[in-house]
Formats: structure tokens, sequence, C-alpha cells
């Protein structure tokens, strides 16, 4: 399943001191079906700390869950609400696709992407209690930020002048503004603390990184790029530095970080590195710190070089030789196997071999992505409270029917 996202890392945190999490939704859709393997018209999908926990696109045009404990916990009216909402979203959005592009005066041959992100994040108190951090609402047309709902004031936020439009008339729809507002700091983080008490069993189940610390060649021969890698961990908080004679090098002493990556078992990865002297004998070591799992760990650097690459003369004469011995090697083998052998031996009894070596390496490349967008608004949540799973169309009336 190969799911477009547009937006990378719907929210992104440091949590050296506390914790963190959000719940989001994404929704995605083509302005007309691509015929590639894995992409649909439209998906959709909501995330629990950029987890996905449910799932719906438009060939299967069902809701259906990702995590075992979205499977336990919510009953069946539950799916086929967000089933329902769902599908009347994948409408929505065929309508107001066809209308940007009306707007925008873009050909209907062309492909272009919509996408509509909405979501909470909380954060833990000293108590243990999850508080309301920030919201998001908003839009993305064709990988460009559209429109933005700031919460603070109330107000759509245009990023884009075929946006003013939309902007102008929803900042007119005063029910649109208060749900939103509403969803976003009360109907949302009821559901964040709610999915985090269904999911709290899979959570304990912390895995804690292997760490990695290595040299390689860099582009200058006479530096070395040295790497601190830590993958495999869950969950995603963690802590790494490399260290310099006992100092935390940063960005200014030029570390580069990847940032916390996504491995495809639902774990994480994250490295650092830096570009050093090779001549440099000072003591390098990477520290990894990962709360989940109580680990707290520092490799240190064994100061060993990636190996010289070898002169191409001397690699073909080493091959030579390899295969010279093979063959003599073979002549004695042949000669003690045929009786009466004389000790001489044709020009034609012996066949030549040919060797043949090879290696291969891969590796896998990042997709660019952009930002994605959500929508937590929709009967996303638990059919035990009819009442909160009202969807944000209902909500509003006819005034969001159209962008």
């Amino acid at each position: 399943m190969l799911v477009v996202a547009v937006f990378l890392c719907v929210f992104t945190f440091n949590t050296a001191n506390s914790e963190k999490h959000s719940l989001t939704y994404i929704y995605t859709a083509f302005s007309h079906p691509v015929k590639l393997p894995g992409i649909h018209e439209f998906t959709a999908m909501g995330l629990l700390d950029n987890r996905m926990i449910d799932y719906y696109d438009s060939t299967v045009q069902k809701k259906v869950p990702k995590q075992d404990w979205m499977k336990e916990r919510l009953q069946q009216e539950y799916w086929d609400k967000g089933t329902q909402s769902r599908q009347s979203k994948q409408q929505w959005f065929k309508v107001n696709i066809d209308i940007l592009m009306n707007r925008m005066r873009q050909t209907p041959n062309e492909t272009h992407i919509l996408q509509w992100m909405h979501g909470c994040e909380g954060e833990e108190d000293e108590h243990g209690s999850l508080q309301f951090v920030r919201g998001m609402d908003m839009y993305n047309y064709d990988g460009d930020d559209f429109l933005s709902f700031d919460d603070k004031n109330q107000v759509w936020v245009a990023a884009a002048d075929a946006a003013l439009p939309t902007k102008r008339k929803w900042d007119d729809v005063t029910a649109l503004k208060d749900y939103t507002k509403g969803y976003l700091e009360k109907e949302c983080m009821d559901w964040l603390k709610t999915f985090l008490t269904y999911s709290k069993p899979q959570l304990k189940k912390a895995s804690p990184p292997e760490v990695f610390l290595f040299a390689r060649e860099a582009k200058e021969k006479s530096n070395i790029i040295l790497t601190c890698l830590a993958t495999g961990f869950y969950p995603k908080d963690i802590i790494l530095n490399i260290k310099r004679n006992g100092r935390i090098l940063n960005r200014d002493d030029g570390v580069v970080s990847s940032g916390v990556r996504p491995n495809e078992d639902d774990t994480y990865q994250s490295r650092d590195h830096v570009e050093i002297l090779r001549t440099d004998i000072a003591n390098y070591s990477c520290q990894v710190i990962h709360p989940g799992s109580n680990m707290k760990i520092e490799k240190s650097w064994d100061h060993h070089l990636p190996c010289e690459e070898i002169p191409i003369a001397i690699f073909i004469f080493v091959i030579m030789v390899l295969i010279v011995g093979v063959l003599i090697l073979l002549l004695v083998v042949f000669r003690k196997r045929i009786p009466g052998c004389n000790g001489s031996i044709s020009s034609d009894s012996v066949a030549g071999s040919d060797a043949r070596s090879s290696s291969s390496s891969s590796s896998s490349g990042e997709n660019a992505t952009k930002k994605p967008l959500i929508n937590g608004s929709e009967s996303d949540f638990s059919s035990n409270d009819s009442t909160r799973s009202s969807s944000l169309d209902s909500a509003i009336g006819s005034d969001k029917s159209c962008l």
C-alpha cells in the first residue's frame, strides 16, 4: 500500500523533559484516477502519534482499523459510521478540486492534489494529565499551503491568492469558526486521551534501540564522516548526542541530524553525523538516551578508519594471481585423476574456467514528501456517544459545501 503524503511529519516535537502526543486525520484526493499501483484517487487515515490507526481509500471504500486495539475496543457501529463519513468526504473533495481548478483556470487533463489535515497535540503536565498545546486545520493544494485556521484569533488564513475567496466566505460563518475551535481544543483532545488509554498495553511494549558508531569516507580525502545511528526503538522519543572528549557537539560544530524517522516495522531510527579530520585523535563517543525503554548507553569510537580504496592496478594484479593459482591447482588435480598419465598433458586436455565476481549495494531513497492534511471532525469517533460524532458538514450547514 502506497500512501501519498504532501506534508512530512504531521506533528514533530522534542520531548526531552515532557511527553507529547498527537491525533491527526489526513485526507488526500487526486483530480482524477491515477493509474499507478497503490495510489488511489482518494485516501483518508487517522494517526495517533504519527502511527496509522485507521485507513480508507476510494478502491475499497471502507474504513478499517490498522491497530489491533482499535479493532478490539471500538464497536462495528463506529466503523460503519466512519465509512459513511469518509465516503461523503470523498465526494466533497471531488467537487472542491473541480472548483479550485476552475478558479485557477487549470485544464482538466492535468493532475492536481487537494489535501486536508486536522488534529491536535497535547502535552503531559507534572501530574500526568494531558493538556492542549495546539491544534491544526489546514489545506494544501498541489503541494503548496492553501488555507489554514488560526485557532487563537479564530480566523482563516489564506496562504495563496486563490484561497482569498474561501477565507472571506468562511470568516463570515461564525458557526464554522466556533465548531473548528471547539473541536481542536476539546473534542479532539478527548479522543486523543481515549485512544491513548486504549493503546496503553501496546505502548508499554517499548523497544530499546540498537546503537552503532562508525566512520566512512568523506568527499575530502583528508576527512572522514563519523556517524551515530540508533534504530529499532519504540516509542519515538529519544536523545542522541555525538561527544568529543566528553563535550556534546552541536550544529555549530557541524553536526547534522536526520531527526526521528519511521522504520517499516513501526519502530523508529535516528542518526547524527559530523565530518572530522582523519588525523583527529580525540575521544569520540555516541550517547543515546531512550526514556521509553529506560535505556542509556554511550559507545566510544575505536578510531577504526574505513578501508582505503585499492588502486586498480593492484586489484587487477591480485585477481590475475588468484586465477593463475586456481589454474595450477586444477592442473595438479587433473593429472592425479587420469590413469596412465605420464606427466605430459596436451593443450586440449584442460578446460579453462571463467571466474567472475560481482558485488552490489543498495540504498533506500526517501520519497520527497510534503505536509499532509487532516480532518478529525468527521464521525471518526466512538459510536457510544452519538452527540459527539456529528460531522463538520452537519454542524455548519451548507456554508462549507465548497471552497
